[in-house]
């Protein structure tokens, strides 16, 4: 599972290094969309919020890549991975088989490093019958 997890990590790495260092170097042209597709990826180019991504995208693959802070690195793409399906759902049908590989890969890695997320999904709040008793009291507050 250790080699499984190695190659899911490069190949998500290396997906988002690269499609992410292409949105600023444009070193894979391609060909721009038409339709509504068309005109979300021109709002996102006029306002320059693709380079906002394309950070996120860069940074989270890199330190995929590097096997360092993982976890952080799918927690930049992540909101990424989930922009990626929904594109491709509700705008640019013929993109999804690579969305979903994407998605696959980020799932996976997610239930991979699951111990580093718990805390996310865990009930830590104290249980308690009255909101009143967890406010500080405004003299407690005064004495720090």
């Amino acid at each position: 599972m250790k080699i499984a997890t190695i190659i899911a990590r490069v190949l998500l790495g290396s997906v988002f290094l690269v499609f992410g260092l292409n949105k600023f170097l444009n070193f894979i042209p391609m060909p721009p969309p038409t339709g509504q597709a068309g005109a979300f990826f021109g709002a996102l180019y006029a306002t320059h919020y693709l380079y906002v991504i394309a950070t996120f995208e860069v940074t989270g693959g890199a330190l995929l890549l590097l096997g360092r802070y993982v976890s952080l690195g799918l927690t930049l793409v992540g909101p990424v991975v989930v922009n990626i399906l929904a594109f491709n759902i509700f705008m640019n049908h013929q993109g999804w088989p690579p969305a979903a590989l994407v998605a696959v890969l980020s799932l996976f890695l997610l239930w991979r490093y699951r111990d580093n997320f718990a805390g996310l999904v865990r009930d830590t709040a104290p249980r308690s019958n009255s909101l009143h008793e967890h406010v500080a009291a405004p003299a407690a507050i005064a004495t720090h």
